[in-house]
């Protein structure tokens, strides 16, 4: 009996943690749509970043009125748009500015939206009262129209593009991320951390911010597909990216005039922003569920 309970507790048992990150790809690749949205993303990225190595930069900017307006061929995969240009070296191009800016955009609304709302539901009081009630204010103006009054009156170029586009998506960020903070507040573990003397910084960088970082990566995610959306918009206005710099906005706009004798100059840059749009929100869409515990299998 003696000899039985040494072994016993010289047997050392160990409980492997779940990895949290193998679950939620274990439940995202079972969703087909969002795994197709995925791999589309990856493969846009891929030819954005290798755009040099597709086409050369002198076929986006070379004037070439004597090719002007020609029909998708094996020397020019989509075309040439009215200046006699490559669009399928435009559309590459466009890309990267057109991701570049909404992923930037999305990154820093992102960042400061959580932070925000972080802050107000925390503290709460006064500011709280003063903040939501100023995001509210905000909301009541639709995202596009807002983005439009800011872009005009801070002026062209790519920052303040993206300045205006994450002020418009920040009051999201910080509802969903006040939401948490208001649930997780009175916590034990939160009062313990304020009786030990923590600092207001470390309690919602460390333990505030953390349990809130789902439901902020999914609404980030959609907001790169809203941001490259509205992107387009203001581009096909005249208040986006200026030309000859290609973007996918600024190619349908100039390709509007010459819908019915070259339809493949809208067409292409078009089914592009379609397409990268639509990967872009069933990724987030699946991404929302394989984040979701109620939905564990």
């Amino acid at each position: 009996m003696g000899e039985t309970a040494t072994v016993l507790r010289e047997e050392h048992i160990e409980f492997k943690k779940p990895n949290q990150l193998k679950e939620i790809w274990r439940r995202l690749k079972k969703d087909k749509l969002a795994m197709f949205g995925l791999i589309v993303i990856l493969l846009i990225i891929v030819m954005a970043v290798c755009a040099n190595f597709a086409a050369d930069y002198e076929a986006v900017i070379k004037l070439n009125t004597k090719i002007r307006l020609q029909p998708p061929s094996t020397e020019h995969l989509f075309g040439t748009d009215s200046y006699g240009r490559d669009i399928f070296a435009r559309c590459l191009y466009g890309a990267r500015m057109s991701l570049a800016i909404g992923f930037f955009s999305a990154v820093l609304a992102t960042v400061c939206g959580s932070l925000i709302g972080a802050m107000t539901g925390y503290i709460g009081g006064r500011l709280d009262s003063i903040i939501m009630r100023f995001l509210d204010i905000v909301s009541a103006i639709p995202s596009t129209l807002l983005a439009l009054a800011v872009v005009a009156a801070m002026g062209s170029g790519v920052m303040k593009l993206c300045l205006a586009l994450s002020f418009t998506a920040i009051p999201g960020f910080v509802r969903i991320v006040r939401s948490a903070v208001l649930g997780i507040a009175d916590q034990e573990y939160i009062e313990a951390c304020r009786a030990g003397g923590t600092s207001t910084w470390r309690i919602l960088t460390r333990h505030i911010l953390p349990n809130a970082i789902g439901p902020v990566i999914v609404q980030g995610t959609m907001e790169v597909s809203t941001m490259i959306r509205t992107i387009a918009t203001l581009s096909f206005l005249g208040l986006g990216i200026n030309p000859p710099t290609p973007e996918w906005g600024a190619l349908i706009s100039e390709a509007k005039e010459f819908l019915r004798t070259c339809p493949s100059m809208m067409l292409f840059p078009a089914g592009m922003l379609c397409l990268t749009a639509f990967s872009i929100s069933v990724f987030g869409d699946g991404l929302r569920d394989a984040l979701d515990p109620r939905l564990k299998s």
